[in-house]
């Protein structure tokens, strides 16, 4: 089945958001395209909301929506948690500053919960994305290592950086053979540099990427890879225990993104659920409450690259004559380990330690519903993902296993089911998945089942 871009879904959703087009077309005489990230984009325009509290958004009509975008996984408490504010307001109370520009408490404290839940981290260091954690982590690599190009999975997103964003979503005619895919820059502005020096592999098959890796062995500082592909692919197990494996026998350092499937799985993250230890971990999104963080950390010995040297500082004017900044690992951020976020943080984790199971069971509540919806129906579905994250693919096919295999999915049939669900309140951005928060309860579920029914019998 396929639907226009003038499907039912679009023609209703202009006629419930006329504020927000009205509001979009002032945008852009500030922003290009109306938005400060393409990401928030989606066509004909975005809806403008105004309010968020618990499970719901508010839009500019007033139109109320159960929210499961939440802002691409980050809010895993919901929108204005108490108990989130009440630590934000406590923090501000208490030091008198929401910023301190020196070292401080916090940042300790922050930093030996991380390490107790993921114990692949023996140091690390704090960022103010997810963004900037990999493009650390990376720079890690290269200092550690010496080398200087990385492999990345086809279809895997990792930052909006250069040397990452190559082959997330590559045109399949254009990007190869499955089994040695090309890699092509997804930006104008990129030089021609990184598709040479950041290798594209195969997901999922450990013996195809096996045979690049031992190819391109003495290149490689790093393979860095979605242990759960955009959050919602798995590895299968052998993969990625085969992965491991192999980047310990060549001496490439094996990095773990797990800034989507930061709590997501489980408190320790996919490592956890896989029982796998990374030699270094990016950790982001849900790891702030919705405050802007990052998170680089793993092996003492790699992160150590980065040990702040007297004399030898990007910033310091009196250097050695015996050394330069070339000596150490720069790392800075005027705001990394911002007080007020880390106790957002901590206090996330301390609600989420009570209630990531009753979150990780509505989510497949959820996903068994909207199953046995389609199922009843006759259309094929897959309500793809582990623990508190999914997405819903519309495809016969028996497994996706990887961003091949997603594109075989019926998209035009998801955007219109999409649409149309907005327009009974329940929203997600056209084509992402489905985040669940502790805001999520039955009500919630009930009344997202109730316009799948609507839906899928109106389609």
């Amino acid at each position: 089945m396929a639907i226009s871009e003038k499907g039912m879904g679009i023609k209703h959703f202009v006629e419930k958001t006329p504020k927000s087009l009205e509001f979009y077309m002032e945008a852009a005489k500030v922003m290009p395209g109306g938005t400060t990230a393409n990401i928030k984009f989606f066509p004909p325009y975005p809806i403008i909301m105004e309010k968020g509290m618990g499970s719901r958004l508010y839009d500019l009509d007033g139109n109320e929506y159960i929210d499961y975008l939440l802002s691409y996984g980050a809010l895993i408490l919901g929108h204005g948690h108490p108990r989130v504010l009440q630590a934000v307001q406590k923090q501000l109370y208490e030091n008198g500053t929401y910023l301190f520009g020196t070292p401080h408490r916090l940042e300790v404290e922050m930093g030996k919960k991380i390490q107790q839940l993921y114990p692949s981290i023996e140091l690390l260091r704090y960022t103010n994305s997810g963004t900037e954690a990999t493009l650390l982590a990376i720079r890690m690599a290269y200092a550690y290592t010496g080398k200087n190009k990385i492999a990345k999975f086809e279809g895997h997103y990792h930052g909006g950086y250069d040397q990452v964003l190559v082959s997330v979503n590559p045109p399949v005619e254009k990007a190869g053979h499955p089994l040695h895919p090309k890699s092509i820059a997804e930006s104008k502005g990129m030089d021609d540099y990184h598709e040479e020096h950041t290798i594209v592999l195969p997901f999922n098959d450990i013996d195809a990427a096996s045979a690049i890796l031992r190819k391109r062995q003495g290149e490689l500082a790093a393979v860095i890879v979605e242990p759960v592909q955009g959050g919602f692919i798995p590895a299968e197990r052998s993969f990625i225990e085969g992965l491991r494996e192999l980047t310990k026998e060549l001496d490439i350092l094996l990095i773990f993104d797990e800034v989507k499937t930061c709590f997501r799985l489980g408190l320790g993250g996919a490592q956890q659920y896989y029982n796998i230890k990374p030699d270094l971990t990016a950790l982001g999104k849900a790891v702030g409450g919705g405050y802007p963080i990052g998170i680089t950390g793993g092996r003492r010995d790699i992160m150590e690259v980065s040990l702040p040297k007297a004399a030898s500082d990007v910033f310091d004017n009196s250097q050695s004559k015996h050394s330069d900044a070339r000596d150490v690992l720069f790392h800075s951020g005027t705001y990394n380990g911002h007080p007020s976020i880390l106790a957002a943080g901590l206090e996330t984790i301390a609600v989420l330690e009570e209630e990531i199971n009753q979150i990780n069971e509505a989510a497949e509540t959820l996903k068994k519903g909207i199953s046995k919806l389609f199922l009843q129906k006759g259309i094929a579905v897959k309500t793809l993902g582990l623990g508190s994250i999914f997405n819903l693919i519309l495809t016969e096919k028996d497994k996706i296993l990887n961003y091949r295999d997603l594109q075989n999915a019926d998209f035009s049939l998801r955007r219109e089911l999409d649409f149309q669900l907005i327009n009974e309140g329940i929203y997600t951005k056209p084509l992402n998945r489905y985040s669940i928060s502790s805001a999520h309860g039955q009500e919630e579920i009930d009344k997202t089942l109730e316009a799948y029914d609507k839906v899928i019998r109106r389609l």
